[in-house]
């Protein structure tokens, strides 16, 4: 009898009860692929974004039904006749684009990577998305030089703390921002010089305060709550760095509210080229999940990984784990906005 797998699908666009652990057939590899038996897997936000079918790579690649994830990690079980240097055993970490909340994950060879020595499953599950994410947006788009000013938003969670060490490897000043008290010192451990805590500061007063003329680098996934103010906040040569809409979303009851991301839409500035010409500043925006073609962007991102985990620049984000089982907790946990660090499912 072939081996069966969990994995969570989603059926159609909803809340929480949209979330099924399912069972199927463990897949075959093809020549260029690896399975992973997965101990961990990543938790995302955009992976609410799927669930409520709003994420537009999403519909574009898979469609439904779709298992969510982008981010395991666990052993090498079976490797493709044309992959070089993995075998069965190995203990790693893998990207995906979608299909991680799985036990088993099929993906391809180029996407897997030694699970760091020094982290455990899930610590190492919760690093590749938030790394890379951090790693694009830093080093590809932003280029600080060192002793810039980077104000970072979401300082206390998976991709902002990444931003932040990534942001002071690169020798910058970092001001992390972070929606309550219990946040503050995530972010300092992190590595932000200062941290603006939103719940009792004024932020942009605050932000003013320790940036008189501005900021090098912004980089915001709120969206329309703080997108405005962020590009008024850059100084000459400025670069704003997009990668998220976070605030148009429900923060509880897993369903988005169709009012609000309209108004969130309308209230969204555009950004006009003459005036961002005449201002000199810049704009720039990504989505991960549209980037794993560029495999040559991977592997320079892992490079600088596996150089500053051995140097102790990068650490894991503190971790939450949840059974596979309790998927639905994690999503409510994360929409919520009061979580820290990475959540992880164990399968």
């Amino acid at each position: 009898m072939k081996e069966t797998m969990k994995k969570v699908v989603i059926h159609s666009a909803g809340s929480y009860d949209r979330l099924r652990v399912e069972e199927e057939p463990v897949p075959e590899v093809a020549s260029d692929e690896v399975l992973v038996e997965v101990a961990a897997i990543g938790v995302n936000y955009a992976d609410v974004i799927v669930r409520m079918g709003l994420y537009a790579s999403a519909k574009e690649y898979v469609g439904w039904p779709i298992t969510p994830g982008f981010e395991v990690a666990g052993r090498v079980t079976a490797v493709g006749p044309d992959v070089e240097g993995l075998s069965v055993g190995d203990e790693v970490c893998a990207l995906t684009r979608f299909g991680g909340y799985a036990s088993h994950l099929v993906t391809k060879a180029a996407y897997v990577f030694p699970r760091p020595s020094s982290l455990s499953f899930e610590e190492a599950a919760g690093l590749p998305t938030v790394f890379f994410t951090a790693w694009f947006a830093l080093c590809e788009l932003a280029h600080p030089r060192p002793g810039a000013k980077v104000l970072v938003h979401s300082a206390a969670g998976g991709v902002g703390g990444s931003l932040v060490q990534v942001a002071k490897i690169l020798g910058t000043e970092v001001v992390g921002v972070v929606g309550g008290s219990h946040k503050v010192d995530t972010a300092k451990s992190h590595g932000a010089d200062f941290v603006i805590d939103k719940s009792t500061q004024n932020l942009w007063a605050e932000a003013e305060r320790l940036a008189p003329t501005g900021f090098d680098v912004i980089l915001d996934a709120n969206g329309v709550a703080t997108l405005r103010d962020s590009y008024e906040h850059l100084r000459r040569a400025g670069k704003l760095v997009v990668y998220g809409f976070h605030t148009m979303m429900p923060k509880k009851g897993g369903r988005p509210k169709l009012l609000k991301l309209a108004a969130g839409w309308l209230r969204t500035p555009r950004f006009n080229p003459l005036d961002m010409t005449n201002q000199s500043k810049s704009v720039m925006a990504f989505n991960l999940s549209y980037l794993f073609e560029r495999v040559d962007l991977l592997e320079l991102g892992l490079r600088d990984l596996e150089r500053w985990i051995e140097s102790g620049g990068v650490k894991a984000a503190p971790v939450t784990t949840y059974p596979l089982e309790e998927v639905a907790r994690a999503h409510a946990d994360i929409e919520s906005g009061t979580t820290v660090g990475k959540l992880i499912l164990i399968p």
